[in-house]
């Protein structure tokens, strides 16, 4: 049971540590690497795409290490980094970025308001500026436009 609190608790941080390298490091030293994704460049990758093996580095070490090392609180620590990657992946690069197009019959208020909320930060294309740096957590502003676009779409 513990294993199961250590994985949520490290996914739920996960949010804060995304929200703090987004808004801190992204958009600070690591500008060079992130600024392709604000500007829109031709082809499928980006310079940014390099924070998936920057992030995914740490869950593969815990993962690998508490496996074999057979250290149960150190595995869940890197499963539950690489279950919010999987989720941040999926958020980010599929719903809202539709890198890929398999999410896109997906459509509640939840989503809809992560996709505001996320163009909102992209209303921006300097490092300074924006607003919005975690991704799963939705300030509440962002419902309500979420929920008046449902109304109006509903009335046809």
């Amino acid at each position: 049971m513990s294993n199961i609190l250590v994985f949520l608790s490290v996914f739920f941080f996960m949010e804060f540590v995304a929200n703090f390298t987004h808004r801190f490091m992204m958009h600070g030293f690591m500008w060079y690497w992130h600024e392709d994704h604000h500007v829109k460049s031709p082809g499928f990758f980006e310079r940014n795409d390099i924070f998936f093996i920057i992030f995914a580095s740490p869950s593969m070490f815990c993962t690998m290490y508490g496996y074999f090392a057979q250290i149960p609180w150190l595995l869940s620590i890197g499963l539950g980094i690489l279950a919010y990657g999987i989720a941040y992946f999926l958020v980010h690069e599929v719903l809202i970025h539709r890198r890929f197009t398999w999410l896109d019959k997906f459509d509640n208020p939840y989503f809809r308001a992560l996709k505001i909320a996320h163009h909102h930060h992209h209303g921006n294309f300097n490092k300074e500026g924006c607003r919005n740096f975690g991704m799963l957590w939705v300030p509440l502003e962002y419902f309500k436009d979420s929920f008046q676009k449902e109304y109006q779409t509903s009335l046809g």
